[in-house]
């Protein structure tokens, strides 16, 4: 035992000379120490363990920059990073698991399937299974912890008595709703912070002639290397994987939208981020929205956000070719408008100089052809990337990377006329009329905005109002942090619930139900709102360590990306978003009334 010991500290100790030089080559651009970068700085990622740096750099978020480094380069970076020597004990995979015969696997109306609990993404849960007065008896149930995470971040669902959610580790999970205990976990190989949507399968002709059983139920999921996945709902089997884009910066965070038989992929990605470096040949990559076939994963079309493809354009001062035009990622759940056989989806920022009219955009797609019908861009020239302005790759006039990066929610007025309701991270609220192109029928600033300001992973909506969570981190006097109610008719602010921690805003996806509105906190803190007045009845803290099911040492943290599933008498959300000065968590918490 000394000799390995010795031999851990001594590998440690070698390998920090090594990885110092190749963190001031390859890293040192982008990982600044100014915290309010969407990159963790220096001192955060000396929060993270070795095998998570590992982790990133290898099939994760950072596989562009891992791709030009050795395996021992990446270890002794991962090392010097963090300051720590490997985990000594590996997470029993068997823990925690599911004992006796599975509960039936019974999909019903009151589940939250997929980002925004139906197509029209309105995140709002109709039929919760408890009443908004019980909200102040809700109590923890059970907690999961993901394994070597300090981010939990993507949105769970709640699916037939069961748990769906994907980790940053790269593995998606099936839980028993009631207890947490293991289903099934699948090895996606990359991180799956995309929500899952689960879809009934309607076998073919030629499948009931086979003696193979086809599954019942499908779920789908995206990853970040640009591939989606099919499997087995109830199994966890692989059923198909499909690579719908070959970009090395493509990602996939919004969740797949189903309609008739097709599977509708929204393509982000971290391009604006590897941008940063002078290095780098920024930028070549465009935002896509890709229809497939549910039962084999065939391409049935793919539309690019940026019609026509980069070029080079200048060299920055050290002599690097630039490309564009480039950004423009749809980074959320498209919207499916089954009436008009239209798709909706937000944009995000340009990441060059070449200006594009589709960015900080919604766009509507044709359903069947993929055709763009139209775009209304509400933020021209908005060319941002990871360190402007001073980046030599930075555009001259450089924009504030207010992305539309979240979903837009369709809803119908009292009238019978459809709208948008379009959610900024310049801190607006946007009503626009399907009918006329997405003219804006009204505006309303909730937020002073930024690139981690305004509205981050957007709102939720029943009937008649909006409710928007806003962040404005690291706006110091000018941010507005909190949740608004905003009439959807006419833009009318109704009321405001300022964060109570004015420099802890408010990132998460909202959800709701009806006479309560849930938002989480960048702070750790989960609040139940009224819908009619905004007065906070229930507040979790969740910045503490936690008992898992697994057996999985897990502790809170900031709230960020997918916000909480509503179904069937429980409330489950993830805690823990360890970058950009959130408090690290990898735990996935599930409420109910009482804990029974």
């Amino acid at each position: 035992m000394r000799s390995l010991v010795f031999f851990i500290v001594a590998a440690s100790t070698a390998a920090a000379p090594q990885g110092a030089a190749i963190f001031e080559s390859h890293c040192a651009s982008c990982h600044q120490t100014v915290t309010g970068s969407r990159t963790p700085t220096r001192a955060e990622l000396s929060n993270l363990a070795p095998e998570q740096v590992m982790n990133a750099l290898l099939r994760g978020k950072m596989t562009v920059q891992g791709s030009v480094l050795s395996t021992s380069e990446v270890r002794a970076v991962a090392l010097y990073v963090t300051g720590k020597n490997w985990a000594a004990q590996p997470v029993d995979p068997a823990a925690g698991r599911c004992s006796g015969n599975a509960r039936p696997f019974a999909p019903s109306p009151g589940d939250w399937n997929g980002w925004g609990v139906d197509s029209f993404n309105a995140r709002y849960q109709p039929h919760p299974g408890f009443q908004a007065a019980d909200a102040p008896r809700l109590k923890l149930k059970w907690a999961f912890g993901f394994p070597d995470d300090t981010e939990a971040a993507g949105q769970p669902v709640i699916v037939g008595g069961r748990v769906f959610v994907g980790s940053n580790g790269g593995t998606v999970y099936s839980l028993d709703a009631s207890s947490g205990c293991v289903y099934w976990s699948y090895d996606a190989g990359g991180i799956v912070r995309s929500a899952v949507s689960i879809v009934k399968f309607t076998a073919t002709s030629r499948q009931k002639a086979s003696h193979e059983k086809p599954p019942q139920w499908i779920a789908y999921f995206g990853d970040y290397h640009g591939a989606v996945h099919a499997v087995d709902a109830e199994t966890g089997k692989l059923l198909w994987k499909v690579k719908i884009e070959d970009h090395p910066a493509a990602r996939i965070t919004g969740a797949p939208a189903y309609y008739d038989g097709r599977l509708y992929v929204p393509v982000a990605s971290s391009e604006e981020l590897d941008g940063g470096s002078p290095q780098y040949e920024c930028c070549t990559f465009r935002g896509s929205l890709t229809a497939l076939d549910v039962e084999t994963g065939r391409i049935v079309w793919k539309t690019y956000s940026i019609p026509d493809p980069p070029k080079m354009y200048k060299t920055n001062a050290a002599g690097t070719k630039l490309y564009g035009p480039a950004g423009a990622g749809i980074w959320s759940s498209p919207t499916i408008d089954a009436k008009h056989k239209r798709i909706y989806a937000g944009t995000g920022n340009s990441y060059t100089g070449v200006s594009i009219p589709t960015s900080d955009s919604i766009l509507a797609f044709d359903l069947v052809t993929g055709s763009l019908l139209w775009s209304n861009q509400l933020t021209p020239g908005d060319n941002w990337m990871t360190g402007c302005p001073k980046s030599p790759n930075c555009p001259a006039d450089p924009g504030e990377d207010f992305d539309f990066g979240s979903s837009p929610v369709l809803r119908s007025l009292r009238n019978g006329k459809q709208i948008l309701v379009a959610s900024q991270k310049s801190g607006m609220l946007y009503g626009l009329d399907v009918d006329q192109r997405g003219k804006v029928l009204w505006k309303t600033r909730i937020g002073a905005g930024g690139a981690l300001g305004g509205i981050e992973w957007g709102p939720a909506a029943d009937d008649r109002t909006a409710y928007a969570a806003v962040s404005d981190l690291f706006q110091r006097d000018k941010g507005t942090p909190g949740l608004y109610a905003v009439r959807i008719d006419n833009g009318e602010q109704l009321w405001a619930t300022p964060a109570p921690d004015r420099n802890q805003g408010q990132m998460s996806a909202v959800s709701a139900m009806p006479e309560l509105v849930f938002s989480g906190s960048w702070s750790g803190r989960l609040r139940a709102y009224s819908a009619k007045t905004g007065e906070i009845v229930w507040d979790f803290d969740a910045l503490r360590s936690f008992e898992t099911v697994n057996h999985v040492a897990a502790q809170g943290g900031s709230f960020n990306g997918g916000g909480p599933a509503i179904a069937n008498g429980m409330v489950i959300t993830a805690s823990g978003y360890g970058f950009v000065g959130g408090k690290p968590g990898n735990v996935l918490l599930a409420f109910s009334i009482d804990g029974q």
